[in-house]
């Protein structure tokens, strides 16, 4: 069994409702067990020119996993969810109703045409960071190391969504509240 690490993201439709149902959907999938999640968090959308508040805001949030799955069947569980909600790729870094990354699976280091982990950007973006400090105080990010630090040293721009953690509502979660 492995721990993994999922970002979530929304800037397009009801990103709080996307969120809470992928989190549900990535609980529900066969091989995946619930370990912790996050409080969502809103930011500026990322271009790839840079910040774009002209763009509608991120909701963003981390949802961390003890899975049987292999890293790129994982990967392709995340497709298929995002595909459930709509999710197109047409422009890279583009506004979506759903982005689900892998950013990490234990300490594996993999590097691959369809999948890179520990994600590449990862220690370079607070909604990444944020949230996943929020799920798990004591992460680290292989690699690049302790999640505290690298959002100590990057700073944080997000903003705290008050709503529930997105595992509450998951039975057999055992997400901290």
């Amino acid at each position: 069994m492995s721990r993994a690490v999922i970002a979530l993201g929304a800037n397009l439709g009801d990103r709080g409702s996307t969120l809470r149902a992928a989190a549900q959907a990535i609980a529900a999938v066969p091989g995946i067990r619930p370990v912790a999640s996050s409080h969502e968090v809103e930011s500026v959308a990322l271009t790839l020119d840079g910040l774009d508040d002209s763009k509608p805001r991120y909701r963003n949030a981390v949802v961390v996993v003890d899975t049987d799955l292999a890293p790129h069947d994982l990967l392709d569980a995340l497709h298929r969810i995002e595909d459930d909600h709509g999710r197109t790729r047409e422009v890279r870094w583009g506004d979506r109703t759903l982005d689900l990354d892998v950013i990490a699976v234990d300490d594996l280091l993999i590097d691959t045409g369809t999948l890179t982990v520990p994600h590449p950007r990862a220690g370079e973006r607070a909604f990444v960071l944020a949230p996943w400090l929020d799920a798990d105080p004591d992460a680290v990010l292989p690699g690049a190391g302790r999640v505290a630090d690298l959002l100590d040293g990057l700073g944080d721009d997000t903003e705290r969504v008050d709503e529930p953690r997105l595992f509450d509502a998951v039975p057999g979660s055992g997400s901290a509240a």
